[in-house]
């Protein structure tokens, strides 16, 4: 292992190099626009993978983009693990807030600025780097390896479920790897056990047939954009409690255990108030701020919109106006069943001088996984092997739908060792990945691969948060 560990601090500047590459495809895959730069980004994978030295390298084509496939089986007898990651990247509005073009990554004081620095190619390249690193030096790899990146994963994933049930005897492994969420602090290495589910809704309410002159009509109507805010207002009270009727009726509750264990880490609300510029924190009330985020369900507006919004004043009531909002879930909480109790209420509560239309986007189960599962367990030795630190279990407020896809279909646990940060901010300006991180995470892959194939002495479970399960059980 000294040789690979000394073969992976040799090759920064090459693992920088390429990284680089990647990060300067605008592969956007909500914008139609981006089709073939998005293909360029998977090309450029399926070449990335050919060369680290897999056996086999696929593209298979969805309705939309391309999902990224290769292997290298030479380990006859040891484990195999599966890792997953996505090649496409979130739109770079707004472009005016950017530090430097976003597709035109730049170092900058240890850190590379660029959208998807950290969601997700700069976590994912380090398994593919480390991979390569114990094929060039090590006499192998310790583990079969298997490589799927795909290019919808900022759209819901929406043909990746249906690739990875039809695949699943080639896709067979013995645990998922996924590098797509947050260190609890920089230095601070963590493993995530649990996430959140999604709904995601658009609601449009219509009135008229056209916009009115608010002085000629106002007061004959309903006004539609009136309807759609009290609609709004109406499901959420004032201690920032959900209102939807049997909201909570499926929330599992973190065990004492769990609870101390969040209580526990370094957390500090004036510095999280601090770092995202808000006057003052709010939530559920009776939970604190890292429960909220990890063990509560919200239901949150995430864009209005209809009417005038230009320069001056111009006195009309709309013809329709348009909302989206979305629901992050908790286990046991089913996201079909939310979103029926959500439609009901709105539908209900709606007056009947407006027409009401939601529409259901995309969405996704919470997942949680066993703390003590022997997997999890390697990938903290190996974490603390790459960045000196025992690290901390964490949960997520955010949804990576297919985790708990993958536990279903091919029943094996899923292991989340992020290696961002949370002021990586994802899916706003200036993304950027702290490159001591990146490294870091070649390293951690690398030993990872050698612990789960020679798996040491189990680590303490700090505060087990699951319920006992068997491995390769359904985490839904």
């Amino acid at each position: 292992m000294s040789q690979v560990v000394e073969h992976i601090r040799s090759e920064r500047a090459a693992y920088l190099q390429q990284l680089t590459e990647l990060l300067a495809i605008p592969s956007v895959s909500t914008d139609s626009a981006r089709a073939a730069d998005v293909r360029r980004a998977a090309e450029w994978v399926r070449r990335r993978l050919s060369s680290a030295g897999c056996t086999t390298v696929e593209l298979h084509e969805t309705a939309r983009h391309p999902i990224v496939y290769g292997e290298w089986l030479g380990a006859p007898g040891a484990p195999t693990i599966l890792v997953y990651g996505h090649y496409d990247v979130q739109p770079v509005d707004p472009v005016a807030l950017w530090d430097n073009a976003p597709f035109e990554p730049v170092v900058r004081d240890g850190r590379i600025y660029a959208r998807g620095a950290s969601d997700n190619k700069g976590q994912f390249l380090p398994h593919i780097d480390a991979f390569e690193a114990h094929l060039r030096v090590g006499g192998g790899c310790p583990v079969n390896v298997k490589f799927l990146i795909e290019g919808e994963e900022e759209i819901g994933s929406p043909g990746l479920p249906s690739f990875v049930a039809a695949n699943a005897r080639r896709l067979a492994c013995d645990a998922v790897v996924v590098s797509d969420t947050a260190m609890f602090a920089k230095g601070l290495p963590s493993i995530c056990y649990g996430l959140r589910g999604l709904v995601y809704l658009e609601i449009d309410v219509r009135g008229t047939a056209r916009d009115l002159h608010s002085g000629a009509f106002g007061g004959a109507v309903v006004n539609p954009a009136n309807a759609l805010v009290t609609l709004l207002a109406s499901l959420k009270d004032a201690r920032g409690r959900v209102t939807v009727p049997r909201f909570y009726d499926k929330v599992r509750r973190p065990s004492p255990a769990e609870r101390r264990a969040l209580a526990a880490l370094p957390h500090s609300d004036a510095r999280l108030r601090r770092e995202i510029g808000a006057p003052a924190l709010f939530g559920e009330a009776g939970y604190g701020t890292l429960e909220r985020l990890w063990a509560r369900p919200t239901l949150d507006i995430n864009g209005i919109w209809g009417g005038f919004t230009g320069e001056g004043a111009k006195t009309v009531i709309p013809a329709e106006v348009h909302a989206k909002i979305s629901m992050r879930l908790v286990p046991d909480q089913q996201p079909r069943v939310i979103a029926r109790q959500l439609i009901a209420h709105l539908k209900k509560s709606a007056p009947k001088s407006v027409r009401l239309t939601v529409r259901e986007l995309h969405g996704g189960d919470p997942w949680i996984a066993p703390t003590d599962h022997p997997a999890l367990q390697a990938a903290g030795r190996a974490l603390r092997r790459a960045f000196g630190r025992r690290p901390v279990l964490v949960r997520e407020g955010g949804s990576i739908p297919i985790v708990a896809d993958f536990e279903r279909i091919l029943r094996v646990p899923a292991v989340l060792m992020g290696l961002g940060l949370s002021d990586d901010n994802l899916h706003a300006p200036n993304e950027k990945m702290e490159l001591d991180n990146f490294y870091g995470g070649i390293m951690a892959s690398a030993y990872l691969m050698e612990e789960l194939a020679a798996p040491g002495e189990q680590e303490p479970d700090r505060g087990r948060s699951a319920r006992p399960r068997r491995a390769g059980s359904s985490a839904r």
